[in-house]
């Protein structure tokens, strides 16, 4: 498997999850098929079967957890000699060059993406269309509304 890129507070996020379903999620799942084992016949009993599966998601997100962060390229951007450019981990605050409005974005992994905090998946087209850019370049993207254009207009190493 190739490795993914994932910025340093992503993989740590990521740790944090894998350290929580571990030793909080994981026994609390255990001790709660205990107990639905106690009240007998397993065939009809929902608490049973609701218990064995969020054990199964649990278990699932561990192995999908451990997978992630095995196979992780973890940049740290404080780190990198970018000189200006766009690159994995930069905030980027950007115009809208048709309505002036500002955004600001910071391109990270997949699994790290969240538009509405304004985390952007690096293979989204709005990053793909800023990598390697700098401050006062424009960048067209291809959105699902038509055609936008953005000026950059800082981009930082945080």
């Amino acid at each position: 498997m190739s490795k993914v890129p994932l910025t340093a507070r992503g993989a740590e996020q990521l740790r944090e999850e894998l350290k929580r379903l571990k030793s909080e999620e994981r026994p609390r799942v255990v001790n709660a098929i205990a107990e639905a084992r106690s009240h007998g016949d397993l065939r009809e009993n929902a608490e049973y079967h609701a218990a064995k599966d969020q054990q199964g998601m649990i278990e699932a997100r561990i192995r999908d957890i451990e997978a992630k962060l095995a196979n992780a390229q973890i940049i740290d951007v404080t780190q990198l000699d970018a000189s200006g450019r766009v690159v994995f981990g930069a905030t980027v605050h950007l115009v809208d060059m048709e309505s002036g409005e500002a955004a600001q974005y910071r391109i990270v992994g997949e699994d790290e993406s969240d538009i509405k905090d304004g985390l952007l998946s690096v293979s989204s087209p709005i990053a793909r269309a800023l990598i390697g850019k700098e401050e006062g370049d424009t960048a067209e993207v291809a959105a699902p509304g038509g055609r936008r254009t953005y000026e950059i207009a800082r981009v930082e190493y945080v």
